[in-house]
C-alpha cells in the first residue's frame, strides 16, 4: 500500500472497522473508503457488486461481520450463519471480480474445535467438533477463510484471511443481550455498583480467555497487509495477545481497575461456553509484530468508552 491507495474497510462502524479507520489516518493513508448500512447492505449481493464497480479499490480490510456472546449466538443462529455467509460471499467476490490488489479476510478464534489442543495452532482448523454455542457463526468463519484460499489458488488473488483473539476496546457493544464477555462484564460490574446490587455473571467463572484490545488488531493488520502476501502467510494467521485470563479474575480486575466493591455471583444454570482458548501467535510473533495494550490498560480505556457513551451524566 502507499498512501494514496483507495482502500476500503468494510465494517468501519464497528469495533475493529473504527479502530483501522483510525490507525490508517494516524499512519497517514487519505484515501478511505467506507459505507454506512444505510449506504450498502453487504448481505445484497447488488449493492456490493455496484459499489466495487464504482470505486475501484486497491485494498480491503473485511471487518464486517454479524456479532455478539453466547446468548445472542445461541438464540439466532440462523442469523449468524446467513448474514456472515453473504457478507463474506458478496465483498470477497467482488474484491476478485474488480481486481483488488489485496484483502485482508477477519475471522475469529471460534473457528477451532472445542477440544483442539492449546495453544491452538493454525493447523487445527477442522480437526475436531466446533462449540455448540457459537457453530454457526463459527461455520460462517470457516467458509470465507477456504472462500480467499480457493480464490487464491484458482484465480490467483491476494487474499489474506486473520484470526484473532477475543476483542475489546472503544467503540465496543455494551448491549447485554448480544455483548461479548468482557463488555457485558464491564456494563454489569458498573450498574451493580451504581444500583448497589448483586451482579449476577454467566457459569462458573472457571472459562480461560485471551484478549487483545482493538487497536493492536488494527495494528497488526495493516503490518501485515504493508509487508506480508497470501503466499507468506498460508491459509490464515493467529492473532492474539499470548496472555489468558479466568472470567473470574477477570471480574476480579474489572472491579479493581474501576476501584468498584460489588458483590459477584456465578450462575451455574448458564453454560460456560469453551473451556479455554488460547491462540499460538508464534507464525505473526516472529515476523516481529507485538501487542502493545496490557489488559488492565485496556480495560481503563474501555470503561472510560463506555462510561462516555451510556452515562455521559457520569463523567467527572
Amino acid at each position: 500500500m502507499n498512501k494514496n491507495s483507495k482502500i476500503y474497510v468494510a465494517g468501519h462502524t464497528g469495533l475493529v472497522g473504527s479502530a483501522i479507520i483510525h490507525k490508517l489516518a494516524e499512519s497517514g493513508y487519505t484515501n478511505l473508503l467506507y459505507r454506512t448500512i444505510d449506504e450498502m447492505d453487504l448481505t445484497n449481493q447488488a449493492e456490493v457488486d455496484l459499489f466495487f464497480k464504482n470505486e475501484k479499490p486497491d485494498y480491503v480490510f473485511l471487518a464486517a461481520a454479524k456479532v455478539g456472546g453466547i446468548m445472542a449466538n445461541s438464540t439466532y443462529p440462523a442469523d449468524f450463519i446467513f448474514q456472515n455467509m453473504a457478507i463474506a460471499l458478496n465483498v470477497i467476490h467482488s474484491a476478485y471480480k474488480y481486481g483488488v490488489k489485496k484483502l485482508i479476510n477477519l475471522g475469529s478464534s471460534c473457528i477451532y474445535p472445542k477440544n483442539a489442543p492449546l495453544p491452538l495452532k493454525e493447523e487445527y482448523l477442522l480437526s475436531g467438533f466446533l462449540e455448540p454455542t457459537n457453530e454457526a457463526y463459527a461455520i460462517a468463519k470457516i467458509s470465507a477463510i477456504k472462500l480467499c484460499k480457493y480464490y487464491n489458488e484458482q484465480y490467483k488473488t491476494n487474499f489474506l484471511s486473520a484470526m484473532p483473539t477475543n476483542l475489546y476496546g472503544p467503540g465496543d457493544n455494551y448491549d447485554l443481550e448480544n455483548s461479548h464477555v468482557l463488555p457485558a462484564m464491564i456494563r454489569k460490574i458498573y450498574e451493580g455498583y451504581i444500583s448497589k446490587s448483586k451482579v449476577v455473571l454467566w457459569g462458573d467463572g472457571s472459562p480461560l480467555r485471551e484478549f487483545l484490545f482493538s487497536t493492536d488488531l488494527a495494528d497488526a493488520l495493516i503490518f501485515l497487509m504493508e509487508k506480508y502476501d497470501s503466499s507468506d502467510i498460508g491459509e490464515f494467521i493467529n492473532i492474539g495477545s499470548g496472555d489468558e485470563v479466568s472470567m473470574k479474575e477477570l471480574s476480579n480486575m474489572i472491579k479493581r481497575v474501576l476501584n468498584f466493591d460489588v458483590d459477584v455471583e456465578w450462575d451455574l444454570s448458564k453454560p460456560n461456553g469453551t473451556p479455554r482458548k488460547l491462540l499460538d501467535t508464534s507464525r505473526l510473533t516472529s515476523y516481529g509484530w507485538k501487542p502493545k495494550i496490557k489488559i488492565e490498560e485496556g480495560i481503563g480505556l474501555s470503561y472510560l468508552d463506555f462510561v462516555k457513551r451510556y452515562y455521559p451524566s457520569n463523567i467527572f
